[in-house]
């Protein structure tokens, strides 16, 4: 099973409103009664940097995959077995997942700002769930296990 988290497709609104704008200057353009070719660069400059926000905000770069046997964080792929410590650490970008790995100076940061709110808690009860498999840990349930017989 695959699964994939995104960026927010707000953080990209900036390269629509852009294009947005660039059809603006346009339109002035040609109101004003400026030459065909510059209203004509100025609408196909615009219609491409729309059409490329557009696009962006619907379907947003891919900041991570979950796999049964690895993750891969914006394509570094590391296996889960590698994975010694997840935390939540602050950054000059603000708070950031951390993934510390079994080789030596190896932490691969998640920003939680590139994620959706709603994204984090589950995101987090995954990793948790597939660090806890892939290292033979199960959940405690709070009974104590039948004790053995003495030794004779």
């Amino acid at each position: 099973m695959r699964t994939t988290y995104r960026m927010r497709s707000g953080r990209f609104l900036g390269v629509l409103a852009v294009g947005l704008i660039i059809l603006g200057v346009a339109a002035i353009t040609w109101a004003l009664g400026a030459p065909r070719v510059a209203v004509t660069v100025f609408l196909a400059l615009g219609g491409l940097v729309a059409l490329a926000g557009l696009w962006i905000v619907a379907r947003p770069p891919v900041v991570l995959r979950l796999r049964d046997d690895a993750i891969e964080v914006r394509g570094v792929k590391t296996g889960w077995t590698d994975i010694t410590e997840v935390g939540r650490v602050e950054t000059t970008h603000g708070a950031a997942l951390a993934l510390r790995t079994k080789r030596a100076d190896d932490t691969v940061l998640v920003p939680l700002s590139w994620l959706s709110p709603g994204q984090v808690p589950v995101l987090e009860t995954t990793l948790r769930d597939k660090l806890n498999t892939a290292h033979g840990y199960t959940i405690w349930d709070g009974t104590a296990p039948d004790p053995a017989p003495p030794a004779e």
